[in-house]
């Protein structure tokens, strides 16, 4: 632990929260027997062994596996490494509960992703000092949810982002304005948060190669080539952010699921039935939200990496899967080539609004029947939320033959979801 004990509070008091090796946590929290203290690795296929490692326990990096590698590669390093399949439902239930403990602390949080947050305690003083909040925090979440988390305290989240990256697992950093020249400037400029690897490479041919020289840099020089960025960079190498952090960041702007197959599918009748998949579990989020959407994005990768992305907006906003689906197959169907190969599969829902402010346009010709189609999926969420996801699947989902349940027990459990705007839920 790096902190000072005796952390003046002048201004804002930022933390940010950052789990470590969340995914592997959770598994780890969930089975400890199988998987403490062990080399593990999240991955989306298992089967081919051509799946890419989304996350790796720190046991696992100690022998030299990274994000990105795939589980054949990842098996050289590490013969001992034990891969596991993906379950978001089950990471967005940890997430919830690490974000519900922060929540009691300030009502002023911003989730980040499924695995961090920023949080406002300037006024928070009755639970004690940053340091004593900060810590507390820590211990709860590794008490109630047995995970691991870095902490960052600082009076700016560009700094308090950075603090939790400076000592990990389970380390808590407090890093100050008047901290920055000492600890920060001799850093290369794409340490800085914020600065990517194209916008180094751009300030290396300027002859800037660390922060410290980024902070000396003419801001004029920096506005021309860069803009408004520019001016940005030269006083975040300073240490300087006014962001603030904003509880209502974690609003949907677009939920999605996109799933990574353990080979590659050539024929329509499958796709579709895996868009049915993909509909019916971002048509379910969409409900349990309480969220309408009126624009239907697909995904399709193929075996060589090339992605395209297809959109287009409904005639009337939904939250239904059989409209999500219908949607989703249409735009599929338009825009591919029969029988070429299909790598990764995915749905996005765009354009969202509350489901009590939204204005539905009924079928004139099938109005009768939306409060019986509403019932009936009321009813069908119900039975799933007790008895689990596979509690209730559709004829679509089985295909014409009983080993399609089998076929798509192993897609659900290949699913990687990307949430856009939708870090928690």
């Amino acid at each position: 632990m790096n902190v000072e004990q005796n952390y003046p509070v002048k201004g804002r008091v930022i933390l940010h929260l950052d789990m470590n090796a969340f995914y592997c946590s959770v598994h780890e929290a969930e089975n400890p027997e199988l998987y403490k203290g062990k080399a593990t690795a999240v991955a989306g296929s298992v089967e081919l062994r051509k799946g890419i490692i989304v996350t790796c326990s720190y046991a696992a990096r100690a022998k030299g596996v990274k994000t990105g590698m795939t589980v054949r590669q990842a098996s050289k390093f590490c013969p001992t490494l034990i891969i596991i399949q993906p379950d978001f439902y089950l990471y967005r239930k940890y997430s919830r509960g690490f974000m519900a403990i922060a929540r009691e602390y300030t009502p002023l949080v911003e989730p980040i992703s499924i695995d961090e947050c920023y949080m406002d305690i300037t006024g928070s003083k009755v639970f004690g000092t940053p340091l004593e909040i900060a810590e507390t925090i820590q211990k709860r979440i590794g008490k109630e949810w047995g995970l691991p988390c870095s902490i960052g305290v600082a009076p700016n989240k560009l700094l308090a982002k950075m603090a939790s990256d400076m000592f990990k697992p389970n380390g808590m950093t407090v890093l100050r304005i008047r901290d920055v020249p000492g600890l920060l400037w001799d850093k290369p400029s794409d340490t800085l948060f914020g600065i990517g690897k194209k916008t180094a490479e751009k300030l290396k041919r300027l002859h800037i190669h660390t922060i410290g020289q980024l902070a000396a840099a003419d801001e004029h020089m920096l506005a021309k080539q860069f803009g408004v960025m520019g001016s940005w960079m030269k006083a975040a190498a300073h240490g300087i952010d006014h962001s603030e952090v904003n509880p209502d960041r974690g609003s949907n702007k677009s939920i999605g699921h996109t799933t990574t197959l353990p080979h590659d599918v050539t024929e329509r009748a499958d796709v579709h039935r895996i868009m049915l998949n993909l509909a019916d579990q971002t048509g379910r989020r969409l409900r349990r939200q309480k969220l309408m959407a009126a624009t239907v994005q697909i995904t399709i990768r193929k075996p060589d990496m090339s992605t395209i992305t297809r959109s287009s907006t409904l005639r009337s906003p939904t939250n239904t899967a059989d409209d999500i689906y219908r949607e989703a197959c249409r735009l599929f169907d338009e825009h591919w080539r029969s029988r070429e190969p299909v790598r990764l599969l995915g749905i996005t829902l765009q354009n969202l609004s509350p489901q009590a402010e939204t204005a539905v346009q009924l079928d004139l010709f099938d109005y009768e029947q939306q409060p019986r189609k509403e019932a009936l999926t009321k009813a069908m969420d119900l039975l799933r939320d007790k008895f689990g996801e596979d509690a209730v699947l559709t004829a679509g989902m089985l295909g014409d033959d009983p080993s399609a349940l089998i076929r798509n027990k192993r897609l659900r459990g290949t699913s990687l979801q990307r949430d856009e705007g939708d870090p928690v839920n």
